[in-house]
């Protein structure tokens, strides 16, 4: 079978070969600009009334990119660009027969609500990269560094530009004022960009472009139309510096006797951030104590796999430039690869410290919440020869947990070292920008573990090779990775990793791999290959196959959530090019995957097949299928042998009503059920979005899931009647939350946002039992049930009589569970001049653990609503200097 399945994608691929033409090249649109030179730079007032604009012709004859492309617009849409030796200035006429029908409803910054007019500039000129500027007729900016031709789009960052609107008889006009300094360019004398440009008609849902771009071309940036006329500029080198003061207060219910919990806190701190253009292409970002409080909480999750959960990256100075930095072990357009494993996660900077201290029955301890970051150093930038360059250097502070007893007598005990984090990244354009080749080194320094911390490792490092090649107008395309991984340590903590969930050398039958307590390093490798088509008619697919050998370790400064895994994935895509009476655009996709570990042992097979509809009310749904006939898991007993489970089915489904009306709704469901009912699992979120004015966005998205799983892990017990016990039991979970937000714009650039989520999660267990057959066909032949005069239940532990001789043989904690909690933030934002910044925060966060045996709303009020949440109170004021 698994043969079978390899071959398909490489006869899909040799027809294909044989079949399919180059798409036919478009014709690249040329602008050419002027130098003002002694005329007066035009006003930034959104009126092109000034004289300077003579100077040059209009640029227009946008076309239709959506919904059908290769048409006229509704309205068409006309530019000109001027410059001098500092800025880049450009006016644009949107025409419109009905200006009073023109939607100017506003956001946030990178919002992109409304009617909008979109720049892009490839100053590079390299054809994969581009800076974008954005301004929606209610004046709100959006700006976005983009890369990887178009696949990603940073809204992190945020140059100083400037931007003004006005609306009139014709329809509306914008004014642009881009300086030089926010752009990279080389220092020919003689300068070609690349130049497009997008205009989004909000009411009909429209997108016209300058420059033609077919749906079946891949890529963005390189279909480009080209500016010309810059001559004469030279690069300007970024120096800008900001300086912040935070004032902070916290409250919280206070603790009789505890003197580190008293009810409240205070702190005053400065910090720098600062842009050094070490060339006009390279930039050094560097931060001193760095402050990341306006920054939102993350959502509350549980996860009874017991492997690490993924959040996203949230803080200003790691978010930008983040995509030169990326390096992801195995992305693919059929997912189910891991796609969020990288071998820079970083979170992993400035971590909760991951020590812990022993206090005594009479003793207090003051356990730091975070780790500061003393500085950390960024220096990042493209090269106009293709060279991109990332290099990231961070050192975070020692901290130590305070222990104080009732005599008042305190002792300090440390629990996160000093650690130096580092990421080094190069990556070379060739062959006309079609390929590319690069490499990435990370290094992980603990300095001084104590005995306490001995589990850590001492150094980690890790590096890799990335590449691609496209080829026939990069319709078609191979690319791939190879990576590998070195950590050291003491035997404790090298005995640590190998015992730990990513890992479990110690389980049971994987004769491969085999705990060794005496060493103290371990040394792994992993990669990714694939080949794929994504341009040129109806049809798209992709294959390839991905591996993480058993010692593969890159969590200390990567994330990594399993090893020893070998996988083979096809993905096949078929969509509409034309709307129909019906459809805007429909597709439709089919994937497998199949997975074995190192001992050969297959472990995974699975098909689905899924659906996605732009209908031509401008509804979006999709529907998808899964089937897996083969699953085992290494990791689900941790350490036991290899786990059979039942073949199982499942779904997902969603609607969203079109998101132009000021009222939408949207809904999303999911299910999985084996075919002997051992599992089913079923989540549901719906909500809504209403936008009563432009200024004003509310939205509310409440979910609840349901898990019911015959075969829940709980704990292993080594020797029980001479032999070890899976402790294994029927789990019914329930999760409820709801994500609140409100936007609300005051102006283009003083805007109040809320954010707000309850969240419950209770689990039930019962029929307790232990694995005895692993891999049996059968559901119910890999267990042994305990019948219920084996079990015996008293104060919040239960006691097993094994053998039934009357004596108790291991006892375990009562895994019933229920977590409450209610996080918020509060944040008013003013850019009071561009760059500059202040921002006042208040965030709440309320963690409770409920009673169990309660119903989950009953429980959600009882532990939120009367109790003292935690509140955090801060006031954060920037200054941009621009020098």
């Amino acid at each position: 079978m698994s043969r079978l399945i390899i071959l398909v994608p490489l006869l899909f691929l040799g027809f294909h070969l044989k079949a399919q033409d180059s798409t036919a090249v478009v014709p690249k649109k040329i602008y050419v600009t002027t130098s003002i030179g002694g005329e007066q730079p035009p006003a930034i007032d959104g009126r092109l009334d000034d004289s300077v604009w003579n100077l040059v012709e209009w640029a227009g004859d946008y076309i239709e990119l959506q919904p059908d492309e290769n048409t006229p617009p509704t309205h068409q849409t006309k530019f000109k660009i001027v410059y001098d030796n500092k800025n880049l200035y450009i006016g644009v006429r949107c025409y419109d027969s009905e200006p009073d029908k023109i939607v100017k409803r506003m956001s946030r910054r990178d919002g992109f609500e409304g009617d909008f007019i979109e720049f892009n500039i490839d100053s590079y000129h390299d054809k994969r990269t581009a800076f974008s500027f954005t301004t929606s007729v209610s004046g709100v900016k959006g700006d976005e560094f983009v890369s990887n031709n178009g696949n990603n789009w940073d809204e992190s960052w945020n140059p100083i530009w400037y931007t003004k609107t006005n609306i009139d008889e014709e329809g509306w006009t914008a004014e642009f004022k881009i300086p030089l300094s926010q752009l990279k360019f080389g220092s020919s004398e003689n300068q070609v960009w690349g130049l497009q440009s997008t205009r989004r008609i909000f009411r009909a849902e429209e997108r016209s472009v300058w420059q033609r771009k077919p749906i079946d071309q891949p890529g963005w940036v390189s279909e480009f139309g080209e500016l010309h006329g810059l001559k004469n500029i030279e690069p300007q080198k970024q120096l800008e510096i900001q300086p912040y003061t935070v004032t902070s207060g916290e409250t919280y219910e206070a603790e009789d006797g505890n003197p580190f919990r008293d009810g409240n806190e205070s702190d005053f701190t400065l910090g720098l951030d600062a842009k050094i253009g070490v060339t006009n292409d390279l930039t050094m970002d560097v931060t001193v104590n760095p402050d990341f409080g306006q920054v939102e909480a993350d959502p509350s999750a549980i996860a009874l796999d017991g492997f690490q959960i993924f959040f996203r990256e949230q803080r200003p100075f790691f978010v930008e430039n983040k995509n030169i930095f990326d390096f992801r072990l195995s992305e693919s357009e059929a997912g189910n690869t891991f796609g969020f494993d990288n071998l820079f996660y970083s979170r992993r900077i400035g971590r909760s410290p991951q020590g812990s201290v022993d206090a005594g029955d009479n003793e207090f301890v003051n356990q730091p919440d975070k780790t500061p970051i003393i500085g950390a150093a960024k220096f990042s930038g493209k090269t106009k020869d293709g060279w991109a360059i990332g290099v990231l250097e961070s050192v975070t502070a020692k901290r130590y947990a305070a222990i104080r007893n009732e005599n008042g007598d305190e002792r300090r005990e440390m629990v996160e070292p000093l650690t130096n984090y580092f990421v080094g990244r190069l990556q070379k354009d060739f062959n006309d920008r079609n390929s590319y080749i690069g490499g990435i080194f990370t290094a992980t320094n603990r300095d001084n573990l104590n005995q306490a911390l001995d589990f850590l490792h001492k150094s980690a490092f890790s590096g890799g090779l990335d590449f691609k090649h496209q080829w026939a107008n990069r319709d078609w395309y191979v690319e791939g990775n190879v990576i590998f991984s070195h950590v050291k340590g003491s035997q404790e903590a090298i005995q640590n990793t190998q015992e730990s969930i990513t890992h479990l050398f110690q389980r049971v039958g994987a004769d491969h791999v085999e705990l060794d307590t005496e060493r103290t390093s371990l040394s792994g490798t992993g990669g990714n290959v694939q080949i794929g088509k994504v341009g040129n008619g109806h049809w798209k697919f992709e294959s390839g196959g991905t591996w993480r050998s058993p010692e593969l370790e890159i969590n200390d400064l990567g994330f990594q959530r399993q090893s020893d895994d070998i996988r083979h994935y096809t993905w096949i895509g078929y969509q509409t090019l034309k709307p129909d009476s019906t459809f805007r655009r429909v597709g439709i996709n089919y994937n497998h995957w199949t997975a074995w570990d190192f001992g050969g042992n297959h472990n995974y097979l699975q098909f689905n097949t899924n659906s996605w509809q732009n209908w031509k009310n401008n509804w979006f749904t999709n529907v998808g299928f899964n089937y897996a006939p083969i699953e085992y898991d290494n990791f689900a007993l941790r350490g036991g042998p290899r786990l059979r489970s039942s073949p199982w089915i499942s779904f997902w489904n969603s609607i969203n009503t079109d998101n132009r009306k000021k009222l939408r709704f949207s809904a999303f469901h999911r299910g999985t059920k084996t075919v002997d009912n051992s599992l089913k699992f079923y989540l549901i979120e719906a909500g809504f979005a209403y936008q009563p004015i432009n200024a004003l966005r509310v939205s509310a998205f409440p979910s609840l899931s349901i898990n019911h799983n015959k075969l829940q892990y709980i704990d292993n017990f080594d020797e029980v009647n001479g032999s070890p016990r899976y402790l294994n039991g029927e789990v019914n979970q329930r999760t409820l939350s709801m994500s609140l937000r409100l936007n609300y714009n005051i102006s283009p650039n003083l805007t109040i946002q809320y954010w707000g989520q309850p969240f419950i999660s209770r689990g039930r267990y019962s029929n307790f039992k232990h694995i005895s057959n692993a891999g049996a066909k059968t559901f119910e032949d890999r267990f042994t049930a305990y019948a219920p005069e084996q079990i015996s239940f008293s104060e919040d532990v239960f006691s097993v009589d094994d053998d039934l001789d009357g004596d108790v043989d291991f006892t375990f904690d009562d895994p019933d569970f229920s977590f409450v909690q209610f996080r918020s933030n509060l944040v008013v934002r003013w850019e009071y001049i561009p760059g500059s910044e202040i921002f006042l925060v208040w965030s709440q966060d309320v963690s409770q653990n409920g009673d169990p045996t309660a119903g989950l709303l009953p429980s959600l009020g009882d532990n939120i609503f009367g109790q003292k949440p935690q509140n955090i109170f801060l006031l954060k004021a920037t200054y941009r200097f621009v020098l």
